[in-house]
């Protein structure tokens, strides 16, 4: 009896994909700051996709190919989709940001440097309008290319959702196929094979992950928190059976011992940001309760229930609402203390509450999306969205993507869609990519009469 060996192959079509695939890896990715012999949107785009910085070769001199590099080598460490294009000024603009995005095909968040002009525009799973909006304008007034775009990038790294395209590959240059290459080609092989889930539950674990660092970031924070509390309950040093005090009394302080223990049994627990907001509500409770007990044993009316301190919770329930503008923001009311009261009165600053991020000591609500879950607690229902509006937090927390990756913070958000750095080719929301050139930066942006129709 003759035996035929048999063995499985891949398709011919899937297997000319992958030679082909193997064939460009062989050559190396190109440089972040590579000239090409061609400007054409779809020139751009090629190079995009392997890094995230291109500097056209007729505006090389406004960035120099160490700078690109570094500048490059930041965005792929931070694991973020962030797209940089430095053009020259002649460069045509007619809907240049939608064709970009369109041959680029990746969620993301794109910038361009265009002559001595700046505009960024972005997927609204990454970056809302809003938050765009406020990062250009914050780098409006650099000149230099070099400030401006190390500037933008710093801060939006901060802020945005997502992460790199698997087609960037590592930060390092080992002179060999890179790891992320090396990825995509085993995504072509894994999708023709019928292994979808695979890479479904690759996303879930790339999310679980980012989840993870954001709760522990979030985790000192809350801690700070809970052990201020418990700071508090040491100095009230009320005894139940002291003289003078009441059965309201009492419950006051159970009321504000229990609230101590359900946020110290819900931050062990917590096992990504959303669950945080159960703490700072406990927190929230257990200093109401405190406010209380205080009033009753010095004889004075009972508090009204209203909400904490804005500029850090910390400080307790506030006592009346006071004008206050954030920087680069509008006007609105935000409920104080007595003490941040009297400092805004006097025209001094408020005692913000800071927190660590990898760019320095900023307010919480400049300080990322995780931050949300952490206000809502304190906050809650319809009041959040007026204290955090124009800000880079409330402009993420208004997303549909925001509730994907952190929970709601307040209100309730449908998801779905592709998530930063996911290849979406043409499918994507063209009204993120569209406007005239300077729309993202908020208005008046050296002239835009120029650059009508839609860059």
């Amino acid at each position: 009896m003759k035996v035929v060996a048999r063995t499985r192959s891949l398709p011919g079509l899937l297997l000319a994909l992958l030679v082909a695939a193997l064939t460009v890896l062989a050559t190396g990715p190109a440089p972040a700051s590579a000239a090409t012999t061609a400007t054409g949107v779809g020139t751009i785009a090629d190079a995009l996709r392997e890094s995230p910085v291109y500097v056209d070769p007729a505006a090389s001199a406004q960035l120099s190919a160490a700078d690109a590099d570094a500048l490059a080598k930041q965005i792929k460490d931070a694991d973020k989709p962030l797209f940089v294009a430095v053009l020259p000024a002649g460069y045509p603009t007619q809907d240049l940001f939608q064709n970009l995005r369109t041959d680029t095909g990746v969620t993301g968040l794109y910038a361009i440097r265009l002559g001595d002009r700046f505009d960024a525009k972005a997927d609204s799973a990454v970056l809302p309008r809003t938050a765009v909006t406020n990062l250009v304008t914050s780098v409006k007034g650099d000149t230099d290319a070099r400030t401006q775009l190390t500037d933008f990038t710093d801060r939006a790294l901060a802020n945005m959702g997502g992460s790199a395209p698997a087609s960037w590959g590592s930060s390092s240059d080992d002179g060999g196929v890179s790891s992320g290459a090396l990825i995509g080609v085993g995504a072509v092989v894994v999708l023709g094979g019928g292994g979808v889930y695979a890479l479904v539950r690759r996303n879930r674990r790339r999310k679980a992950e980012e989840q993870r660092a954001a709760l522990e970031r979030l985790r000192v924070v809350v801690d700070e928190d809970i052990t201020a509390f418990g700071e508090e309950l040491d100095r009230l040093d009320f005894h139940p059976a002291e003289a003078g005090a009441d059965d309201a009394m009492r419950a006051d302080y159970e009321r504000a011992l229990d609230a101590y223990e359900q946020a110290k049994s819900a931050m062990a627990a917590a096992t990504k940001p959303e669950d945080v907001r159960p703490v700072t509500e406990a927190l929230e409770d257990g200093r109401f309760s405190l406010a209380q007990l205080a009033a009753r044993r010095e004889g004075r009316p009972l508090p009204e229930r209203r909400p904490p301190c804005f500029f850090d919770p910390r400080h307790g329930p506030s006592v009346a609402d006071a004008v206050w503008t954030p920087a680069g923001g509008a006007p609105r009311e935000v409920p104080v203390c007595a003490a941040d009261r009297a400092r805004l009165a006097d025209g001094h600053d408020p005692a913000i509450r800071e927190v660590d991020t990898d760019y320095g000591r900023r307010p919480y609500w400049d300080a990322g999306p995780a931050y949300g879950p952490w206000a809502g607690g304190y906050f809650g229902g319809g009041l959040l969205p007026g204290l955090l509006v124009g800000t880079l937090l409330g402009s993420m927390m208004a997303t549909p993507s925001y509730a994907a990756d952190y929970g709601t913070g307040y209100g309730d958000f449908t998801t779905g869609g592709y998530d930063g750095g996911d290849v979406s080719g043409a499918d994507f929301d063209s009204g993120d990519f569209s406007g005239g050139f300077g729309d993202g930066g908020g208005g008046d942006f050296g002239g835009g009469g120029d650059f009508g129709g839609g860059f």
